[in-house]
């Protein structure tokens, strides 16, 4: 299976039949072209071979709500430059944790407050890579009028501290009255006269020569033919003399005052020339041609330019030679220049880069080894030295990645012994490997990865009852499903071994499980399940390689589609509608991968696959449909619309609402009349607005439209009428969506029952749903709502087997635990969930029910920890102020 961190395997197809497996015999069984029983019983293994999971190089303190806390109270105390450390910290901890979103916001405080024009430079980049692939939102912005210029180029000398300098020497003449107040200076076969006095002001060897004991002292003529500074040069250099400001010179020019100045130790004339020759960085060749001479002559405000135009395009400066050698090149003191105090924060940004391009490369080693050498607190060594050691054990120089490992264990990161293990395990001794993670099972409170890891050193039961355990402690884990599933198919049993694989499938859209899905559907000669996993994986990494990166899954999809049954157009679109209604998002993906195969409009497609993605908890991958959607859109009004959702996705709803006008102003249409009231239900908070809401859903219903839409049109229509106390016209309008098989609407009509005081109806209509709907969790959920209590935990338990990610469900049975005076057992149910997901409503109510037996530190802890999820949460910012009045 392939994973996120690359396997080892050869990358080539030429390699597929060597290893055992060739696609094409898969697939002409159902043909009658191959007996069935004509597959050797090595098929289904060389198929189902389940890779042991990475060690991923990822910050995992073992509490990590604790870490977060202890953060939290440092931003709350620090002193302003220890900030934005503190918030890179913070961000390493939501990376480790999956949460990109909130990996985001820390790296954006950390940007925001950042002291330094060089921390301002690195933090922005980062920013940006971590942003690449929205460029396009600048663009769409930009047709609003609006500029986006967050984390643009700075104007580096601007920005950058003005230094006070002593003025040197003085305005009086030498000891001699007869030395004439101007000296001229010889260079070549031209001549500059200067006023003696402001050139001795200029520096201390200036005004010793012109003012001191020395010969020139006496001469009214000076030779500087020798000191490589030419008569346009000198011009400058008497201008800026007597008006502190160099004029607009070329570059050339300008390197040669800068290194006259040093020369001659003009401190002054250094600065200025420093900060103008940093506005000539504009190329990536600029950058690195002008970095070295920004080294040579310790030009700090041209090296932070410079900086900023290679980390403006990464990732690509990184497949540079010269860029890779500036930066493995650069000693302390050229550091110092090109990134002040900064170092450590630099080579963090580039390392992570590096690891994304290719972990196993030279450059990503030395740049690692570079952050290894600046590490200097324990938090920067487990960060530093693990992720060295991770890079070292996937190149397998194992005494290296075992010395990296080691170093980050001693620092405090625990979940460094797993690559310790992994090499213990790789020199034979499982028994030994196994044994050091049961030592830290047992010193520390258990979390799922560490039985995991120690199951990879059993067979049998002992194996299993680890990974059994590992489930119940991380259900997000991937590893022990597809293990289960993998054995159960060797077992002969396929059916057991697709339930264990769909257990996950059905929270957690992980490429890997859906690989596995494909090879259990292709052991079973299932091809129409199997090309419909395959599209799915192409919608989402187009590029994606299966089988440890053998082939390509788009080959595989290739070779199945001739396997599976062919639809039209008109045969697609009662597929696509099947599914919607059925909530298959897969199957619905699957129906758009072909269609988009086709002459079909493609906007409208992509727009569709977007919505989907979004449901399945895919932004990314919305975001590049929606973008492909406003690619392919027919006309300019259907383009506006794809440009108002791409601007409300990313947070700006004014403009949106912009786009959705400019697009009614060309044609009335059902998505332009539904964008504007989907932005304006979410962001009014004017109660005048539902009305307005309610006649764009009715302008919408009133366009022409596929029933796909306008059923989900009639559900947010009803929604609105609910909110507004109209019932029976709520009722109305989730009647008429069912009648046209917007399955979800029996949710709002069960809504529309419990209002009426009629919960026996409401539980009733919420049944019918999870009688249709393939993905039900949502359902149980809402239907728990309606029941008595026991049928209501019966079905929030059944919630937490189908989708253990839903956290209402452990808030709801702490409560209940609580009420019933089991505050401990309460407080466990809510740390389960905890654990594995880092979730604010969780946190706040786990600091409440401390808060009521009298835990004052742990609440306090958790107040903390959920104010960095949210730092703007009211309740939470009220509890804190609450539990802190408690503090002894």
């Amino acid at each position: 299976m392939r994973s996120s961190f690359p396997s080892e395997s050869p990358c080539d197809e030429q390699h597929i039949h060597g290893y055992g497996f060739n696609p094409q015999s898969w697939l002409q069984v159902e043909r009658g072209k191959l007996p069935k029983s004509s597959y050797p019983a090595s098929s289904i293994e060389s198929l189902i071979k389940i890779a042991e999971p990475p060690v991923v190089p990822l910050y995992k303190p073992l509490d990590y709500v604790e870490v977060l806390s202890r953060i939290h109270e440092e931003l709350e105390q620090c002193r302003p430059r220890e900030r934005p450390g503190l918030y890179l910290v913070q961000s390493q901890v939501f990376r480790g944790l999956g949460e990109p979103k909130l990996r985001q916001r820390s790296l954006h405080s950390a940007w925001r407050c950042a002291n330094t024009v060089h921390e301002k430079v690195i933090f922005g980049a980062w920013l940006r890579y971590e942003k690449r692939g929205e460029e396009i939102i600048s663009d769409v912005l930009a047709s609003c009028r609006k500029c986006c210029r967050e984390f643009g180029l700075l104007d580096v000398a601007s920005e950058m501290p003005v230094r006070n300098f002593e003025v040197i020497g003085s305005w009086e003449t030498g000891s001699s009255s007869q030395v004439s107040s101007m000296v001229t200076f010889q260079i070549q076969d031209g001549r500059v006269t200067c006023d003696r006095c402001k050139i001795a002001s200029l520096s201390i060897p200036f005004c010793s020569m012109l003012n001191g004991p020395f010969t020139e002292s006496q001469l009214e003529l000076v030779d500087l033919s020798e000191n490589g500074i030419s008569l346009e040069g000198m011009r400058a250099v008497s201008e800026f003399s007597s008006t502190c400001s160099l004029g607009d010179l070329p570059v050339e020019i300008l390197l040669e005052i800068l290194v006259f100045a040093n020369t001659f130790c003009c401190d002054s004339l250094k600065d200025a020339c420093d900060r103008k020759l940093a506005s000539f960085v504009s190329s990536r060749q600029d950058a690195v041609e002008l970095m070295t001479l920004a080294f040579e002559e310790n030009a700090p405000v041209l090296a932070a330019s410079c900086l900023q135009m290679l980390l403006q395009e990464l990732p690509d400066c990184l497949a540079d030679d010269l860029v890779i050698s500036l930066f493995l090149g650069a000693t302390a003191q050229q550091q110092l220049i090109m990134v002040g105090q900064a170092s450590f924060l630099l080579y963090c940004l580039l390392s992570e880069v590096a690891m994304n391009i290719d972990p196993r490369t030279d450059t990503t080693v030395f740049l690692s080894e570079k952050l290894v050498q600046l590490a200097v607190t324990p938090t920067q060594k487990q960060i530093a030295f693990h992720q060295l050691g991770c890079i070292r054990l996937l190149r397998k120089e194992y005494s290296e990645a075992e010395h990296g490992f080691e170093v980050a264990f001693s620092a405090g990161h625990v979940y460094s012994i797993a690559g310790i293990a992994r090499i213990t395990g790789i020199q034979g001794q499982k028994a030994l490997a196994y044994e050091k993670l049961s030592s830290v099972i047992t010193s520390n409170l258990p979390l799922g990865w560490m039985h995991l890891e120690r199951s990879l050193y059993s067979e049998g039961d002992r194996k299993l009852a680890d990974l059994d355990k590992a489930s119940e402690l991380d259900p997000t884990l991937t590893y022990p499903y597809m293990y289960r599933a993998a054995s159960l198919m060797r077992k002969k049993d396929a059916k057991l071994a697709l339930e264990e694989i769909n257990r996950l499938l059905g929270f957690k859209l992980a490429l890997e499980c859906l690989e596995l899905r494909i090879c259990l559907y292709l052991a079973l000669e299932d091809y129409k399940s199997a090309i419909c996993d395959i599209h799915a994986i192409l919608t989402l990494s187009p590029d994606y390689r299966m089988l440890e990166g053998r082939v390509a899954a788009s080959k595989i999809g290739t070779l199945l589609g001739a396997h599976v049954e062919q639809w039209n157009t008109a045969e697609c679109w009662l597929q696509l509608y099947e599914r919607w209604s059925s909530v298959d998002d897969i199957g619905s993906l699957s129906v758009i991968y072909r269609m988009l195969e086709s002459d079909a409009a493609k906007g409208v497609l992509y727009f569709r696959q977007s919505l989907l993605l979004l449901r399945l908890n895919c932004p990314e991958a919305a975001m590049r449909s929606l973008q492909l959607a406003r690619h392919h859109a027919a006309t300019e009004h259907e383009r506006l619309v794809y440009e108002g959702w791409l601007l409300y996705d990313t947070g700006h709803c004014e403009e949106a609402l912009q786009k959705a006008e400019e697009s009614i102003s060309i044609q009335r249409s059902f998505e332009a009349f539904f964008l504007k009231a989907y932005v304006l239900a979410d962001s009014g908070v004017d109660p005048s607005y539902s009305a307005t809401v309610i006649s764009l859903l009715e302008d919408a219903l009133k366009c022409p439209s596929d029933r796909l839409r306008k059923g989900q049109a009639l559900n947010n229509l009803g929604g609105v009428y609910v909110d507004c106390d109209k019932l029976d016209s709520a009722a109305d309008c989730y009647t008429s969506a069912l009648k046209i098989r917007h399955t979800r609407a029996h949710q709002g009509l069960a809504r529309v029952h419990f209002l009426r005081n009629n919960r026996e109806a409401a539980y009733e209509e919420m049944t019918k749903l999870i009688e249709k709907a393939k993905n039900n969790a949502s359902a149980y959920e809402k239907r728990s709502e309606y029941c008595e209590r026991e049928q209501t935990m019966t079905d929030l338990q059944t919630v937490t087997q189908l989708d253990p990610l839903r956290v209402y469900p452990y808030r709801y049975r702490a409560a209940v635990l609580m009420d019933s005076h089991k505050e401990n057992n309460a407080i466990a149910e809510l740390s389960r969930a905890i654990s594995f997901k880092a979730d604010l409503h969780l946190l706040h109510l786990r600091a409440a029910f401390h808060e009521h037996i009298g835990d004052v530190p742990s609440a306090l802890r958790d107040c903390r920890a959920a104010l960095s999820l949210d730092p703007n949460h009211q309740e939470m910012l009220e509890l804190q102020k609450r539990v802190n009045s408690q503090e002894p």
